[in-house]
């Protein structure tokens, strides 16, 4: 059965708020707006970051708060998002992936890594979220002491 003019324009607003996620993220860091990339997230939503051989995780809008601000404090990341991935689930579900690359603006935006998120998305009243960011680092560079 053919979707409806209606069903496909849903989807497509879907698809474009989802797809403003990653974006508004990185602009948040960018920005160091720490409270701005906090309510991205749902109220009780999480971030893992996994490394080659580590794991750490923060959830609910306190400790996220937390983790950002600690996380940012001392490193000017500046994230580039590349080839988002979409899956409408249907009942305001989705997930996602995409592609970054780090560089850093504190040492001539040396380049600091590579990896990818793993999304989940919910849909709460007309605004779409993160229910989870699962970040996955392929390669990070150790962190060099800063040009001065």
């Amino acid at each position: 059965m053919a979707k409806s003019i209606e069903q496909i324009v849903a989807e497509l607003a879907d698809r474009e708020s989802i797809r403003e996620l990653p974006q508004r993220y990185c602009d948040c860091v960018w920005q160091g707006d720490v409270e701005g990339i906090v309510n991205l997230f749902t109220e009780d939503g999480s971030f893992t970051i996994l490394g080659h051989n580590s794991e750490s995780n923060s959830t609910g809008r306190a400790n996220l708060l937390k983790m950002y601000k600690d996380g940012l404090a001392n490193l000017t990341p500046r994230p580039y998002i590349h080839n988002h991935v979409i899956e409408l689930k249907g009942g305001g579900k989705a997930s996602g992936r995409c592609y970054v690359e780090l560089r850093d603006a504190s040492n001539d935006m040396a380049w600091i890594g590579t990896g990818y998120y793993n999304d989940e998305y919910v849909k709460q009243g007309d605004q779409w979220k993160f229910q989870s960011r699962r970040f996955k680092a392929l390669r990070l560079e150790p962190r060099q002491p800063q040009k001065g």
